[in-house]
């Protein structure tokens, strides 16, 4: 199991509108870009489960393209990423496991697909070389790499990886270990991958250091290997990749110190994050960022983590604002404008959102009618409504823990900061305490849509909002948590339905809901009224509630909403 970080929940920094469908496709497609000996010239998508169903609407198709031409997830360039493949003379073709035009009627490898965020990519190098590559979107814009020409592999992209492509044979290990020791690479982990003995093979090391061009050579040297792939590891939030490292190389000893600080730090549960503050006398967001800390002192690079939390906050208030300002119409056409809508209303009746009305904001139909919000709910739900507004237009979001339900965390957090005057300080406090629930919900259950419904996205956004709130507020870690397991009791169930596969209808109203409910499970657990059933358990419920949801109401667009006959004739309008 990967080691989640901030990055992984507060993050991707990406392009709209799907981290598992967008951000996390584009992943797939740049791994497998850089297992290429030769700039690839056509590439075949075959398309599986939920990235079938609902690939054109979530930008899956041009997230992969871009993905393979070496775009970042948060490069707006996605948007015309057909047009820029055909400007680089690379051909493109998809195909849906579910077409009865597919391969031979069936999509080549349907049969043993096990994830519904699947893709199998077959490329032909420049060269003339060929590769056949599966990837999975794991959720939060996470991927995996599972199988390289037909054998099976685990590649995370987690660390920097080193593929080899080999016969089996006697004393290959061994050369490869070699010539990255003797360049002073470190090897963290070590896979072979085989048929059969003696047959085709793939070595996997990753690497806690980056590995240079010369150990690449050496390795290739050995007559059994036929080429080598260097995948840099890419962490979640980082727009280029890269690592920052500082410091001295790491020494035995100093790994030694790093995972046993890490060990002194980590908490899988939310009963051991309340024994860590308890024993620190620490908040949970002082808690997470020591984790976070050790953590990256553990993968060998710096921390840098008010640097991160600085950049998600630029992005999060352009997302939560610009719309509101200039709203903008949605790639699949089914909103726009509803966050200016929603503002000049309450703007006209006084309770005020922070937003200019501009001309003919007289005529709003909210005008003359009496506001039923507060000024707080008021700024919060339109700016939740402005994140998804922002996500569907395939513009730049942070996702929280998805790009789904990326519009909770900042509304809340955004419209605390302005009604309360919090400092930027203070709203980093808040961030690193829902990374914290998030975290834990990610661990131990899933924030998936395609895994475990609406509830494993918009009900961990909330329960991420409503434990930063508390925070905020000057509560305690039980009473974050308690808010968290409220705000999950709350949703729990919400199935996950997409009208037309679109992250628009009914994604976006939800977003704005979950944020005012976020607000008053806050206040419930700040009054010190206690759950019956605590954080660990509702966590365990709300998993075991995504599993037993069937397929249709797990973001295939066949359930829910998106089955009811209003969305299914506007679907059939739109394909006619």
């Amino acid at each position: 199991m990967k080691t989640l970080g901030l990055r992984d929940i507060i993050g991707p920094i990406m392009v709209g509108p799907s981290s598992s469908h967008t951000a996390g496709a584009l992943a797939i497609a740049r791994m497998a870009r850089r297992l290429c000996g030769t700039r690839p010239k056509h590439v075949t998508f075959t398309l599986h489960g939920s990235f079938a169903h609902t690939g054109t609407g979530h930008g899956t198709d041009k997230a992969l393209v871009a993905g393979m031409l070496g775009l970042s997830a948060d490069d707006l360039g996605i948007r015309d990423s057909f047009e820029r493949a055909q400007e680089a003379g690379l051909g493109v073709r998809f195909v849906r496991a579910t077409d009865d035009g597919g391969v031979g009627g069936r999509a080549k490898g349907a049969d043993d697909v096990e994830h519904p965020n699947t893709v199998d990519i077959e490329i032909l190098e420049e060269g003339g070389d060929t590769l056949d590559v599966r990837g999975v979107s794991i959720g939060g814009g996470a991927a995996v790499i599972r199988r390289i020409d037909g054998i099976d592999v685990d590649i995370t992209g987690e660390h920097t990886s080193v593929v080899v492509r080999q016969h089996d044979e006697r004393g290959v290990l061994a050369h490869i270990a070699t010539c990255l020791a003797d360049c002073g690479v470190n090897i963290a982990t070590t896979r072979m991958f085989r048929t059969r003995k003696g047959s085709a093979a793939y070595t996997v090391m990753e690497t806690d250091d980056a590995v240079p061009e010369a150990a690449r050579a050496a390795i290739e040297r050995h007559p059994a290997v036929r080429d080598v792939r260097v995948i840099p590891a890419e962490r979640a939030g980082d727009a280029d990749g890269e690592q920052e490292t500082t410091g001295p190389k790491a020494t035995p000893s100093m790994a030694e110190d790093a995972e046993a600080r890490f060990a002194r730090c980590d908490f899988v549960s939310g009963a051991e994050l309340l024994a860590r503050c308890a024993e620190g006398s620490c908040a949970i967001s002082q808690a997470f960022r020591e984790r976070e800390e050790a953590l990256c002192a553990l993968d060998g690079h710096a921390a840098n983590v008010d640097a991160y939390l600085e950049r998600v906050l630029q992005v999060m208030r352009a997302s939560a604002t610009e719309s509101i300002a200039r709203p903008v119409h949605s790639t699949g056409g089914l909103i726009g404008g509803e966050a200016r809508a929603l503002a000049e209303s309450l703007q006209v009746a006084g309770t005020g959102t922070g937003t200019s009305a501009g001309a003919g904001a007289g005529t709003s139909a909210g005008a003359g009618t009496t506001p039923l919000l507060d000024p707080l709910s008021a700024t919060v739900s339109a700016y939740a409504l402005a994140v998804l507004e922002t996500n569907a237009s395939m513009g730049r979001i942070v996702a929280a823990p998805t790009a789904g339900s990326a519009g909770v965390v900042p509304a809340v957090l955004l419209g605390l900061g302005r009604h309360r005057g919090l400092t930027d300080e203070k709203l980093h406090a808040g961030l690193l305490a829902a990374a914290a629930v998030g975290y834990l919900i990610a661990r131990n259950a899933s924030v998936s849509g395609a895994e475990g419904g609406c509830q494993a996205e918009i009900g961990s956004a909330a329960a991420m909002a409503a434990a930063a709130a508390v925070e905020i507020a000057g509560g305690t870690p039980a009473q974050a948590l308690a808010a968290a397991s409220s705000a999950l009791m709350s949703l729990m169930g919400l199935v996950c339905d997409p009208v037309g596969g679109l992250v628009e209808v009914p994604c976006q109203k939800r977003n704005a809901t979950a944020a005012t409910t976020a607000l008053v499970c806050a206040q419930i657990a700040l009054s010190g009224t206690e759950n019956l059933v605590g954080f660990d358990e509702t966590v365990a419920a709300m998993d075991a509630v995504g599993r037993a949801l069937p397929f249709e109401l797990r973001e295939s667009a066949l359930g829910g909403i998106a089955a009811a006959p209003a969305a299914c004739a506007w679907c059939a309008k739109c394909a006619g």
